[in-house]
Order: structure tokens, then sequence, then C-alpha cells
């Protein structure tokens, strides 16, 4: 139901540029783009730019990029921009993938390097002097990292070393996934300088630091051991090497050019005070590599470019993509970096097709993806009590485990939320999400811990609670509950909407004013609750995507629990009381607090 917005826009600009196409030359066949839904604007824009100028590039909405995938994969949509992790979900985390015949068909390349294979490559440098003729040489030396849970200075040594049996055990279950990578290294190595954030929690995050106090040593500033710091970063890294006794540097190739002053991709040699002669590429096999601009490093593993994936029904879209990818430049559209994921300084390259997972199994890249520290066998249990929220909960696991977030997430599926509760309270889950209302009761009743909210900002509590608010215009006759009956109401949501929906629906209960939420149709002359059941007089005064121009378009979204309706949210409840669509309207505080953004 989701997708029907951008299915009849696809229709009516469809026609337009076949036509342009025929007058060009072109063959007519619109190629199909899935973006997450939140850039719907972005892409009726991008449709309409491309249409004029006869580009037979058209595009539909999914939840978000990891739904595109999937569409993909199912052929509703041709193609999608992916960063690599999205190449990991393609290839390893989709039901889809051996009969999608997925293919990385272009990618997002620098114009500095728009020949490259890689957008970067991981490096070991090292004293030219060093006395170290294996990996298991590395033990005792003073490291030199970007910082903590980054690729290059962190993510790929420690796979690497871990596969070649350098690196301590990483599994030990007394352990959280990041103390047992920093415990490793700091047995590894004997002084280190790895910056940055250890643990968000500031007191787990300064016990870590004292703890493996070694791996700051080596910092401008160890007692902080954080940004910013001298010795931090690519450059810092191999300032640590060269100026702060450090031993060996993790870092990019293209930071040790310009460190030394070497030629990079298009752009000239500049020099420096620094002498690439004293210093080596150290490779996984033992062997040292030289530092000059006519030698290739050795690498560790690389990142590969953001791209557009497709499947094996698309055949030679490179040509559009690229044009598309000038058009947005010329024109400086938003869509151009929001759906095309470019900018300024890169451009969109053909390459020839390749499969994901041959892709990130050629940089090497496919192994840091899959990087799992911490007790194998501990999942994050999340319980949830619908089909659709089962769904949900899937995705994120895929999409949470090629982001690096360790442990993985698992799901249960209970018959209600106090079934998930009691599973958490009896230990057979770990987690369950309930909105505010139920947060009181969740504590009391079932002894749960409240361990992270949601933060909404302006208007919202010291506690993150967004108020249920009710506005009226200004000299309505409105003054009290009971007027509301007959009136014309706007909410933010429907169902599990608390502002929108069940704070108004426990005040109208509370006054007698209804029996029930079934009562809420018969009490107001007609409604906007996204999200109810279209056609109905909860429907009513909903408008959906009126922004399309096109009477389909907003038939087919009106009341629709998305951003195709324009009365969705709490801002959307504002809109519709100001467009005399509502006489009232329910909403969270914080939406009322950027009025001004709308009215």
């Amino acid at each position: 139901m989701r997708c029907h917005k951008s299915i009849m826009i696809l229709v009516s600009l469809a026609a337009v540029m076949m036509t342009t196409n025929a007058a060009v030359g072109r063959p007519n066949l619109v190629f199909t783009m899935c973006i997450p839904e939140i850039y719907w604007k972005e892409c009726v824009q991008m449709m309409e730019d491309s249409a004029s100028k006869g580009i037979p590039i058209s595009c539909i909405s999914g939840r978000d990029r990891y739904e595109c995938i999937e569409k993909v994969g199912r052929k509703e949509a041709d193609v999608v921009a992916v960063d690599p992790e999205d190449m990991y979900l393609a290839a390893k985390g989709n039901e889809l993938a051996s009969k999608a015949g997925y293919n990385v068909v272009e990618q997002v390349r620098t114009k500095e390097e728009p020949d490259a294979a890689y957008r970067y490559e991981a490096v070991a440098v090292i004293h030219k002097d060093l006395d170290i003729h294996d990996v298991q040489g590395l033990r005792g030396l003073k490291s030199c990292h970007t910082g903590v849970g980054r690729n290059v200075g962190y993510k790929i040594p420690i796979t690497k070393l871990t596969a070649m049996g350098v690196l301590g055990n990483i599994n030990d279950p007394e352990y959280s996934a990041r103390e047992n990578e920093l415990r490793a290294l700091s047995s590894l190595f004997s002084k280190g300088c790895l910056v940055g954030t250890w643990s968000p929690d500031p007191a787990i995050n300064q016990r870590l630091k004292e703890t493996y106090s070694n791996m700051c040593a080596l910092c401008e500033k160890p007692d902080i051991c954080d940004y910013p710091d001298i010795y931090s970063g690519y450059e810092g890294a191999l300032r640590c090497l060269v100026h702060n006794g450090g031993n060996v540097a993790w870092t990019k190739v293209i930071y040790v050019k310009r460190f030394f002053g070497l030629p990079v991709g298009v752009t000239p040699a500049v020099p420096t005070n620094e002498d690439p002669s004293n210093f080596r590429y150290f490779c996984p096999d033992g062997t040292k590599v030289p530092i000059n601009a006519d030698t290739k490093p050795c690498t560790w593993a690389a990142r590969p470019w953001q791209g557009y994936m497709a499947n094996d029904g698309v055949n030679n879209i490179e040509a559009e993509l690229t044009e598309l990818g000038q058009l947005g430049e010329k024109e400086k559209a938003a869509w151009w970096k929001d759906l095309m994921l470019l900018d300024e300084k890169t451009l969109a390259v053909a390459s020839s097709p390749i499969s994901p997972e041959q892709h990130l199994k050629d940089a090497k890249y496919l192994d840091v993806i899959e990087r799992n520290s911490g007790a194998p066998e501990r999942n994050a249990r999340l319980c949830v009590w619908t089909q659709d929220a089962l769904n949900k909960c899937r995705a994120l696991s895929r999409a949470a485990h090629s982001r690096d977030a360790r442990p993985r997430l698992s799901c249960l599926l209970e018959k209600d939320q106090d079934a998930c509760l009691v599973a958490v309270r009896d230990d057979g889950a770990d987690l369950v999400v309930v909105d505010g209302g139920s947060v009181l009761r969740a504590i009391t009743d079932f002894n749960a811990q409240p361990i992270i909210s949601e933060v909404y900002g302006s208007g919202s509590t010291k506690y993150s609670e967004r108020p249920a608010v009710v506005v009226v215009k200004k000299g309505s006759s409105i003054s009290g509950l009971a007027d509301l009956r007959g009136k014309r109401s706007c909410h933010s949501g429907y169902r599990n909407d608390f502002a929108g929906w069940l704070a108004p629906i426990h005040a109208l209960k509370k006054a007698n004013l209804i029996k029930s939420e079934d009562d809420v149709a018969e009490f107001f002359a007609g409604s906007c609750a996204p999200g109810a059941q279209p056609g109905s007089k909860l429907c009513q005064q909903c408008v959906g995507n009126i922004a399309s121009n096109d009477d389909k378009v907003t038939e087919a979204t009106k009341c629709k629990p998305t951003e195709a309706e324009a009365f969705k949210g709490g801002q959307g409840a504002i809109k519709c009381l100001t467009s005399d669509k509502g006489d009232v309207a329910f909403l969270p505080l914080p939406a009322l607090m950027e009025i001004g953004k709308f009215l």
C-alpha cells in the first residue's frame, strides 16, 4: 500500500518521458529508481527535471534503503543508490539475492581519483629499518590508529589480525564486543594512540580508558584520549609514527601520499618536509614496499565506492545515470545529493557490472563487515507482538549487523505487549519497545528497566516526553471538551499515536463523552486521522499528496500513514486546521513549537 503514491506518479510522468525519448532517439523505456520515502519531494522534482531533459529515469519509494533493495530484487524497481553495507545486505542479508541477480552497475567516485578502483585502501606504514618480517612481529610494537570504531585504523586491522591468529581472543563472553577488541589491542601492542568515545556511557568510557590506558599513551593528551588530537585521524596516525615514537601506523593510501608530498590521482605532487624514503608499506605477508609515486602500495583491505545497484533485468543504464548526475550537478538539485549520493567533489562513473558479493570480496572488505567480536552465541532478543513489527525487526537486525551493531539483534513474536513484558521479566527476551503511556506500568507491574528513550527537542519535557496538546483557532466557540461534539477534527496520527489519538480518546472517555474509540467517528462531524480506514469518516478531511497535482495520486494517498498524506504528523494536523479542514487539532507539543515553519 505504501508505494501507491509513487506508482501513480510514475504512470503520469512516464508518458511525458517516453514521448520525449522518442524525439531524441532513445528507446521507449523508463528506468525506475527506488528511493527512501523521506525523500519523496526530491523524487518528484527529479522526475520533473529528468523528464524535461529526456532522461528516462523515474522513481518509486520504499520505507528505507533496505526495502528499496528488496524492491529492486523483486523487480518492482530497477536501480537503487547504495553504500558498501547495502551491497552486503543484497549479497548476504536478502532472501532474494540468488533470484535478483544484483549487480553494481555504476560507482560514485571522486573527481580527484576518478580511475581509482576503491574509495580508499587501508595500509600499515612502518619505519624502513624496523626489524619485522611477518605479522607476528607486530607484537609489542607501538601502534598509531585513526580512532576507535573507524575502518582503516580499527575495524580492518582487528579483522585481518584476528584472522591471521595475531590478535588475542575477541569472543570472551564476560566482556562486551568493544571491550573484547580493546583488550586484544592492548595486549598486542605495548603502547598506542586510539582516540575517541570508547563507550557512549561516560562512566564506562572512563573505566575502559583507565583499564587499557596503554592504548592512549602515544596520544597528544593521553588522559583525555579523544578528539581533537594531533595524533588522531588519517594524517595524525602518520604524525604519531613519524614524530611521536610510533612503530606502525594504520591509515589510508591517499593520506600517505599527501603526507609525503606524492601525487594523488589528478592532483600533482606537493612537496612537504616529510621524507618517504625512510618509511615502508608493511604488507600482510610480511614484506615491505617502498613509498613513492611509482610503487603500488600493498593493502590490507579497501572500502568500495558507493554506487548504483540494479537487478539482472536491467541493461545499459549507465549512460542515463551518468547523464542524470550531470544534470543534478548543473541544477544543484537537492535530489542530486539525497537520491544519487553525489556532491561537488564526486561524479557517477560507469563500471563493469559486478555482483555486490564479488565486489566486496575483491576489496577484501566482506569479512570486515562480518566482523563479530563478543560472545558469538549472545544475541539481543527484541520482543514484538505483530507480524508487521516482526518483519521490521528482522530488517533492522540485518541492517544493524551490516553497520557494525553488535551483538546481533534477534526477533521474538508474542501475542501482545503484556506477553512481551512477561518475556523480558522472565528472561525470555531482553528488549521490548513500548509507548510513553505504558512505561510506568512496565516498571511497576513487570519490573522492566528503561534504558533508552526517544528525544524530541523543543517542547518535550526533561525526560523527553512529548505532551499532547489541543489546538483551536483564535476566536473559536470551543471552550471545553463537550463543545467538540459535531466539530471537525485533525489528528497527528491514529491508534498508536499518543498525542493524536490515545490522549484525546482517553480524555473524551474520562469526560463520559464517548464509551470507546469506536465512537470517535460519530462524535466528530468529520476527521483526518492518517492511518485510519480509507473511506471512513476518520479519513474524510484528509487530502493525500496534493503536491502531485494528480487526482489519481491524491485519491490513492489520502489518509495514508506516510509522508504522502499532507496532513500526517503534528505539522500535518496544524496544516489541516489552518487549511479550514478542521476545527480542532490534536498533536504533540514539539510540533506546535515549530508552527512558524508551516503556517
